[in-house]
């Protein structure tokens, strides 16, 4: 496989199962959003991915985060984009080995921003995405974004993030909506992270889908 990842089985028997694809966020690994994966469906095959550029201590990127006196913080948009279609040959080197129904696309920060952007570059490629402490990152969407996606997303963020500002989420909803695209956006009382409330919201937007 193009990416390394650990995978959580069904726990029951299913011909062609929904998968669950979670993509942690920078200077993390694939063990941060795994520890979702035990209070999840049965029925999912749940993979968690670690991202392509290692940082050391064990924490990995989908793209690099650069500092200078210039440009100050700013993202590596070629490395971003490298991702984005890593993640997409992923996804159909997962879904040919496992046979698999629906995919759903889970990202964190980093993740979620990446997760965005694959939606809109592959249509239709996911069913479904869930966007948790992410942005649309307007470099990294395509020119022309094709009429027939009919992806839906679940959009959270916590409203007092202190490394990605709560104004920068809710451009998404918007975004979205001017493409007749479904979104469900939240807001929860916390910073940059998943609230517990927030995990149930969105384990239920999941079932429902199922």
């Amino acid at each position: 496989m193009s990416l390394q990842y650990i995978t959580r089985a069904p726990k029951v028997a299913v011909e062609n199962p929904n998968l669950l694809i979670l993509l942690h966020g920078y200077g993390s690994n694939e063990e941060d959003l795994f520890s979702f994966a035990e209070e999840l469906p049965d029925e999912l095959l749940i993979i968690s991915v670690r991202a392509p550029y290692e940082m050391g201590y064990g924490g990995y990127a989908w793209y690099a985060i650069n500092f200078d006196d210039i440009k100050g913080k700013f993202s590596d948009a070629k490395q971003a984009i490298s991702s984005v279609h890593k993640i997409a040959s992923f996804i159909d080197e997962v879904s040919t080995k496992y046979n698999t129904n629906k995919t759903f696309l889970l990202g964190f920060s980093q993740g979620a921003i990446l997760s965005y952007a694959m939606s809109l570059h592959y249509p239709n490629k996911v069913n479904h995405v869930i966007a948790l402490s992410g942005y649309i990152f307007e470099e990294l969407t395509p020119n022309e974004i094709s009429k027939s996606i009919k992806t839906d997303y679940y959009i959270s963020h916590g409203s007092v993030d202190q490394v990605i500002p709560v104004d920068w989420a809710r451009k998404a909803p918007e975004f979205l909506s001017s493409l007749n695209l479904t979104a469900v956006y939240s807001e929860y009382p916390v910073g940059h992270g998943v609230a517990p409330q927030n995990f149930y919201s969105f384990k239920d937007w999941i079932i429902k889908r199922m």
